[in-house]
């Protein structure tokens, strides 16, 4: 007579073979080196991302063994984006990208019959008006971090801000998004200015920043834009008023960090530092996030269709636990990640977003980054 048993949270039929499934994920990833930096003192890991979603991998594999499902996961690595396109025509029906945002759309564009996961680009255009709806975003988006680093200053009644901003797209991307978030919660921006210092700051930042930052008036905090780390970290203790500096240095709002340790969070920082012998980085988290979200998907629905897939993920039952304290969940009219945002520095998580106080009728997670109501994703049919 057969029996049930539970495995995993799932009740299976025991003395009866479960239906073979195999799960093959082709991870895209750009070798776009960052331009030149003041300093070189922590360069981008050879495996920044590609190592998250090896360790997502392991977790699948784990769950898997128990169902007869198997994941495969092929790396393809290139150094141009025209390159990473043309390798992409090979790639399997379930796709994890690591490129900036023109690439990732343009996959998504070339692979209609995919699904496809957005795992380091953070422009905001994806989630709203250059969406696809093959195309998923595990990493957090640019309004999302602003809007993290928004509410702790309300909380903190930090009002009165400041800006500087690096002159590369991602640093114009981030920059346009604090800019939103200080409309949003009502921070008064007080000054706005590009950094356009082109010497070694490293030999004159006692001179210069102080006198830079007094032209910017009277703030409680100096928000950053410099999300390729040049010359940040050059602000911190040097501001004209004591100050303190947030945004892409100073105060984080981040994915992920190694900082990160509630909520089991250590469980996972052990597994990846034992696979990587490092710290897991926020392009590592969304890679494995994206990982996670497929073998979810796979063990819940026993396929490994994308639109089966698609359609899970995207409904009300998916939910992962990503360690952050809340159930992450994909929103269902953008296909954007919902996710909790530490706050930290260099050593500490200094607080979490959603903060306390800031309600939302559906769930608090989507005070962070654009809601549906002002959704400019048509994609979705949301």
């Amino acid at each position: 007579m057969l029996k049930w048993c539970l495995v995993t949270g799932l009740m299976c039929w025991a003395g009866v073979a479960a239906a073979q499934v195999d799960v093959a994920v082709t991870y895209l990833r750009l070798d776009d080196r960052k331009p030149p930096t003041l300093s070189d003192i922590d360069p981008d890991p050879a495996d920044l991302g590609s190592a998250g979603a090896q360790v997502g991998l392991a977790d699948n594999a784990t769950t898997g063994q128990f169902l007869n499902h198997t994941y495969g996961l092929t790396e393809v690595v290139a150094a141009t984006p025209a390159d990473l396109l043309a390798a992409s025509a090979s790639a399997s029906g379930l796709v994890v990208v690591q490129a900036p945002a023109a690439t990732v759309l343009a996959i998504a564009d070339a692979l209609p019959g995919a699904l496809v996961f957005n795992a380091a680009a953070a422009d905001d255009s994806l989630r709203g008006t250059d969406c696809r709806a093959n195309l998923l975003h595990t990493a957090p988006s640019y309004a999302m971090r602003a809007d993290a680093l928004a509410q702790f200053l309300v909380t903190k009644r930090w009002t009165d801000v400041a800006l500087v901003t690096g002159p590369a797209p991602a640093d114009l991307g981030f920059a346009e998004a604090l800019r939103g978030s200080a409309e949003k919660f009502g921070l008064r921006l007080r000054g706005d200015a590009p950094w356009g210092f082109t010497g070694d700051i490293r030999r004159t930042t006692g001179d210069e920043v102080p006198s830079f930052t007094q032209k910017l008036g009277d703030f409680d905090m100096l928000l950053v834009a410099d999300e390729i780390h040049d010359f940040g970290r050059y602000l911190n203790y040097n501001t004209w008023e004591p100050r303190p500096v947030g945004g892409s240095e100073g105060l984080t709002p981040v994915a992920w960090s190694p900082v990160v340790e509630q909520w089991g969070a250590q469980q996972l920082q052990s597994r990846f530092r034992d696979a990587a012998g490092r710290g897991m980085r926020p392009v590592d988290y969304s890679a494995w996030a994206a990982l996670r979200a497929i073998g979810e998907a796979v063990t819940r629905t026993g396929s490994n269709d994308p639109k089966i897939l698609r359609s899970y993920l995207l409904g009300p039952e998916f939910t992962l636990a990503g360690f952050k304290g809340r159930a992450l969940s994909f929103r269902a009219w953008n296909g954007q990640l919902r996710q909790p945002i530490p706050l930290v520095d260099a050593r500490a998580v200094v607080a979490t977003a959603p903060l306390e106080g800031f309600l939302h009728p559906v769930t608090e997670l989507d005070t962070l980054g654009g809601d549906r109501p002002e959704s400019t994703c048509t994609a979705f049919g949301e």
